[in-house]
């Protein structure tokens, strides 16, 4: 993969996505640029987060509500998410249990290069406390 150019408009996306608290929908992200005064257009923030996505600078997943949402990657290599239905506040977890368990459900039914997607949705300890 060639090394994706660094744009002004890729470098403001990235900074307020390590800015965003949780998870963050292309939309959000650019409606918290436009109102810090940035002339960069939503499908452009689409492309830097596809982008940042790409390289591992960024984790994305799909919420139970079916909208792409994305947030500023702290661990690298493959992981899993917990996140705060209520606050988006998310955590990164390795889970090797669901590795092994990726394989072998693979291995039994004769299937190889498994690849697979484990978010996890729940209260956070901060919003139980609120309800």
């Amino acid at each position: 993969m060639q090394p994706k150019r660094n744009t002004w408009q890729r470098e403001a996306v990235r900074a307020a996505l390590a800015e965003a608290r949780g998870f963050v929908s292309a939309q959000q992200l650019h409606q918290e640029l436009r109102e810090s005064g940035s002339t960069i257009g939503l499908a452009t923030v689409y492309r830097a987060l596809g982008s940042l996505s790409e390289t591992g600078e960024a984790d994305s997943l799909q919420s139970p509500e079916g909208e792409n949402l994305f947030r500023s990657c702290t661990m690298t290599g493959h992981h899993h998410h917990l996140i705060c239905r209520s606050c988006g506040d998310t955590r990164e977890l390795s889970a090797a249990v669901v590795e092994e368990w990726t394989r072998r459900v693979g291995a039994e039914h004769g299937f190889t290069e498994i690849e697979h997607v484990v978010d996890l949705f729940g209260l956070c300890e901060r919003c139980r406390g609120k309800s």
